[in-house]
């Protein structure tokens, strides 16, 4: 029998989307992910579809729902 997600809090699923975040990009990424250069935070720009670090000033493209983290796919800010 499969094991249902543990719940948070509020009653929802862990493993649910985080509201405001594209149902593409796994919100549990943005809490482990790092910018590569800096190793700061990242943060989600769902309309451009990046994550961007203010630090390095990059924004790293996320295709698919997949981050791809090269600082050489990255555009600068």
């Amino acid at each position: 029998m499969p094991e249902t997600p543990p719940e948070t809090p509020s009653g929802t699923p862990s493993d649910a989307p985080l509201p405001g975040l594209d149902p593409g990009l796994d919100p549990r990424l943005l809490e482990i992910l790092v910018c590569p250069v800096t190793h700061g935070p990242l943060e989600y720009d769902r309309a451009a579809g990046e994550l961007i670090s203010r630090k390095a000033k990059l924004a790293y493209p996320v295709r698919d729902g997949v981050p791809v983290m090269l600082p050489e796919e990255a555009r600068t800010l």
